[in-house]
């Protein structure tokens, strides 16, 4: 006999937060210290994708640490700055427009990663990386983690960090190119970025040439080496 389907809803939501229990079984293996790994800025149609590195102090953990989705702009910045001051280690790295096309976004993303890995002032023996990929050419052993920032601690804290320096170094750009309105959607395929396309153009280095709508060809660059400096 089919069991009846309840019609009532649901008084509340059960929300997975990220915890240190990945990390834990790892210093219980003899692996320690260990770093999580996460990237920001796959998805958008200018600016680089820009990776974080994280080994958290055990014994200092910033309260919050969730995936960067989840969390506004003030939690992620007060948490990044809690973050920088309690973390044995923190390293960023970044993949430009000309190296994501040069490749394609997911050997990018896994080589900002690897960057921001190999960066650290603490040598990991483990790296946990958010994704279905671990990153070629770590110094130490990898493992990857899928929704790894909603579920480890290390790498919530890399994505928040890569979010925050991603959207500030997008809002540098803005500040100079004020036609793209870079500071309010990072890059982002959104209408006015869109509008801004076809009325200026591309900017050479910062939009991502091999992503749509740059395959036409014959679209003239708008050059602005200033908002571009950093983002190798």
């Amino acid at each position: 006999m089919a069991r009846a389907r309840s019609d009532s809803p649901l008084l509340f939501e059960i929300v997975e937060r990220p915890d240190f229990s990945f990390e834990t079984k790892a210093m219980a293996e003899g692996l320690w210290p260990v770093a999580g790994m996460d990237e920001a800025g796959r998805g958008p149609l200018a600016g680089p994708v820009v990776a974080a590195a994280v080994v958290l102090d055990p014994a200092n953990i910033p309260d919050g640490l969730d995936d960067s989705k989840r969390l506004s702009h003030l939690q992620r910045e007060a948490l990044f700055l809690k973050i920088l001051g309690s973390a044995l280690g923190v390293s960023m790295a970044s993949v430009s427009a000309e190296g994501i096309d040069g490749s394609n976004i997911l050997k990018a993303s896994l080589e900002a990663m690897r960057r921001a890995l190999v960066g650290l002032s603490v040598q990991p023996k483990l790296a946990l990386a958010d994704g279905r990929d671990v990153p070629p050419g770590l110094p130490c052993e990898g493992r990857a983690l899928i929704k790894g920032d909603q579920r480890s601690q290390s790498i919530a804290a890399a994505s928040i960090v890569a979010k925050v320096m991603r959207d500030r170094m997008m809002c540098g750009c803005g500040s100079h190119h004020a036609h793209y309105g870079f500071e309010l959607h990072m890059g982002y395929a959104t209408v006015r970025h869109r509008t801004a396309i076809e009325v200026h153009g591309p900017v050479a280095r910062l939009h991502r040439a091999s992503f749509a709508p740059f395959r036409l060809g014959g679209i003239t660059e708008v050059q602005d080496e200033e908002c571009l400096s950093g983002l190798d």
